[in-house]
């Protein structure tokens, strides 16, 4: 979650509410600077190269970068005829992007006739994530999407007793689990595998990946379909997680101090898919030095 997305502040089904004496109009757009360097790769080469970004937070999506059209590489973007009309911004035209013998067709856009209150867009052109090879800030690659400022993770140790069990069954016993806080989502809890009896779930295929946690392997419990989770290799800043394993409260029991946790409203965590030919091995192959 961050500012716009899932039950963030400006999303559609924020979990908060300003406290104002009017009501908020129904859709609110933010633009900010980035104020990090992001490039974009496409065919081998690089296409955008910039520190002066904009990010654009819209309602129901992922941050989205836009680049000044000076900062994008000559001959990159060739005017196509396909023009749309975005619901704030107005008339929008979309580029086919080259680079040596590639092109995609509406790989970029920009929005030609903006209204006034929305001038920071002026000039500046937005890259269709999927479309493009890669997207870096600085030397590192960003996978999934932009980075969104407002998208915190906390983790706590916490002595409290958890326990998980599948009918009859305790699959995980823990006063040693770790709280995950992230921004917008119920906590999720990880445990130890020392307390999990490991016989209880099943591997299954089918990676997952996010950009501020890594890579995630899953696991069936009994029936359970993908009841359980673990990042293996964990990112560096959320480093203390790697090997334990959560558990989905939809899909077995989870409770903590005697309390079964059940699953919030709006907290089911929506697919953004992945970047165009991203393997779930490349993620981490990106964070390597």
């Amino acid at each position: 979650m961050g500012l716009s997305w899932q039950q963030g502040p400006l999303a559609p089904a924020a979990v908060g509410r300003f406290l104002v004496p009017d009501p908020l109009p129904d859709r609110m757009l933010f633009a900010e600077p980035l104020r990090r360097r992001m490039r974009v790769r496409f065919g081998d080469i690089w296409i955008a190269d910039s520190e002066d970004v904009v990010l654009l937070h819209e309602p129901g999506r992922y941050p989205v970068a836009y680049f000044p059209l000076h900062d994008t590489t000559a001959d990159a973007l060739q005017p196509g005829e396909h023009t749309t009309t975005h619901h704030d911004l107005g008339p929008t035209s979309w580029y086919t992007v080259r680079a040596g013998t590639r092109s995609t067709q509406r790989a970029a856009w920009q929005h030609t006739d903006l209204p006034d209150y929305a001038g920071d867009l002026s000039g500046r052109v937005a890259f269709a994530w999927r479309a493009m090879d890669s997207f870096y800030e600085e030397d590192e690659r960003i996978v999934g999407h932009a980075a969104d400022s407002y998208h915190r993770i906390d983790i706590r140790h916490t002595s409290r007793h958890l326990v998980v069990r599948s009918d009859d069954q305790v699959v995980a016993e823990s006063t040693r689990a770790l709280a995950l806080y992230e921004s917008g989502f119920a906590p999720r809890w990880y445990v130890p595998r020392t307390d999990i009896d490991e016989s209880a779930l099943t591997s299954v295929e089918g990676r997952t990946f996010c950009p501020y946690k890594g890579v995630a392997d899953y696991y069936d419990i009994a029936g359970a379909h993908r009841a359980a989770w673990s990042y293996e290799n964990a990112w560096t800043e959320v480093r203390r997680i790697s090997g334990m394993v959560s558990f989905e409260p939809d899909k077995v029991e989870v409770h903590l101090d005697g309390t079964r946790l059940r699953p919030e409203p709006g907290q089911t965590v929506i697919s953004h898919g992945v970047d165009r030919n991203l393997t779930p091995d490349e993620p981490i192959a990106a964070r390597q030095p």
